[in-house]
């Protein structure tokens, strides 16, 4: 039987891949490796928004039939914002009345599947996920159906007198909302059972055997441990919400129209480039600008 040659260790002589390293042969496979993901960015988003922003500042009074001149028109943003404030308010106002009413039930969902569910977990999650197999525009239509004048829950609502006798759900503000909070819910759920899944239940216990009450315990203990998830799930559902348009035109009025809506008629119909990127460029940095905000709020309330 042959014997194994020995080799000595702590000899102090790096592995020959380990000496490769170190003498630079593959210095740049990290880079190389992000290479195809980085071109990918640049092709699909860099580029798409610098033509955007190009867009933004095209002159106003050019045409697709005559062209556009990049004349540097920073005026296309104030007066884009003056004509569509109530627009823009409208969308931040609806998504966060939605975003409340998603964490009135996407939270105890999410605690109840996490620590409560048992063999059912699993089951609970496909349910959440489900209706996301089917498309946002069918969703949506389901709704509109369901918000129907002669649907069964307006019928309902009108004979616990909760609805008046000609009063409608459909077409108003209370059916875009519901649809946003709807259409967007899992996006809220998923993070948060991510956060709340690995919840150690000893804190719980200890917090018990220090006299906490449950209100206290979930205050002190529960919240704190599921922020991160709160945050992600927060963020996940605000962001596409606000700019969202499918369900201010399937299940409202032009007078519910959300910023989305302007930005889609600037480009599909009255073929105004120009303002419809500059309304683009505002929609993001108001996004921006209120993630920035809310992510510095939870960062200070973590810590606290």
């Amino acid at each position: 039987m042959t014997a194994l040659a020995h080799v000595p260790t702590g000899s102090g002589q790096p592995a020959a891949p380990e000496r490769a390293v170190r003498s630079g042969r593959y210095r740049f496979l990290p880079y190389l490796l992000l290479l195809p993901g980085a071109a990918w960015l640049f092709l699909f988003f860099a580029v798409p928004l610098f033509q955007l922003a190009a867009a933004s500042l095209y002159d106003p009074s050019g045409s697709l039939s005559t062209g556009y001149a990049l004349t540097w028109a920073f005026g296309n943003y104030p007066d884009a914002l003056a004509a569509y404030w109530p627009q823009f308010t409208r969308s931040f106002r609806y998504a966060g009345i939605a975003l409340v009413l998603a964490l009135l039930m996407g939270y105890p969902l999410a605690y109840a599947i996490a620590q409560k569910a048992g063999r059912w977990k699993n089951l609970l999650l496909v349910c959440v996920i489900a209706p996301m197999f089917t498309s946002f525009l069918v969703r949506t239509l389901a709704w509109k159906t369901i918000l129907s004048d002669n649907g069964w829950l307006v019928g309902l609502l009108r004979d616990v007198h909760l609805l008046a006798s000609d009063g409608r759900l459909l077409a108003t503000p209370v059916a875009v909302v519901l649809g946003l909070t709807y259409n967007f819910l899992p996006f809220l759920v998923l993070p948060l059972y991510a956060s709340l899944e690995r919840l150690d239940h000893r804190l719980l216990e200890a917090a018990s055997d220090l006299y906490a009450s449950p209100v206290r315990a979930f205050r002190r203990v529960t919240l704190p441990l599921s922020m991160p998830g709160l945050v992600a799930g927060t963020l996940l559902f605000f962001i596409p919400a606000s700019g969202d348009y499918i369900n201010a035109e399937l299940l409202g009025t032009p007078n519910e129209y959300m910023i989305g809506n302007v930005i889609d008629s600037a480009f599909l119909v009255r073929l105004d480039y120009p303002q419809g990127a500059a309304l683009s460029f505002l929609l993001m940095a108001a996004i921006l600008a209120v993630v920035f905000v809310y992510l510095r709020r939870a960062g200070t309330e973590e810590v606290l």
